[in-house]
């Protein structure tokens, strides 16, 4: 189901359960991933886009080995906060994942992405990575940057 709010969101998580945040692109997704506490997010993985069902099973597999038990799409909005063709792009995708049986009772919500490939490529810059180290990486890097942020928000609505 696909909660707007992130209040509505965590009244649908179970407890103690990991979730996953996606930085869905045009070529990629990049997936994080949480601990069970709901405190820190890890990057872990790019998945080479394809057709959706390729797609769909990839994160479907992901989701079944982790045990995530939610889903934080990033969603692209514009600079001045106004959603376009990538932010309807993004909701397609998760009305098309909250329809699949593997993955319909996962609570899907979206997290506003913008600018998180930015801080993405500073981190891996200040690391000293090298360019054809970040352009594998940067997907799963933002991703990770999208889900902190969302678990960040989550911690303060249960004011921890």
């Amino acid at each position: 189901m696909i909660h707007e709010t992130a209040e509505d969101f965590a009244a649908a998580l179970p407890p103690m359960q990991a979730i996953a945040g996606l930085d869905f692109g045009d070529k990629t997704i990049g997936v994080a991933v949480s601990d069970t506490f709901l405190s820190v997010a890890t990057p872990l993985e790019t998945i080479r886009r394809k057709k959706f069902g390729a797609d769909a099973e990839a994160l479907a597999a992901i989701v079944t080995a982790r045990s995530i038990r939610g889903l934080v799409l990033g969603l692209p909005r514009n600079m001045d906060g106004t959603e376009g063709p990538r932010c309807q792009s993004t909701r397609a995708f998760a009305r098309n994942l909250s329809r699949l049986p593997a993955l319909a009772d996962l609570p899907i919500t979206f997290w506003d992405e913008r600018l998180s490939t930015v801080a993405a490529e500073r981190a891996l810059l200040e690391a000293d990575t090298s360019r054809r180290r970040r352009a594998e990486v940067i997907d799963h890097v933002a991703a990770g940057y999208i889900l902190q942020g969302a678990l960040d928000r989550l911690r303060h609505l249960r004011g921890a």
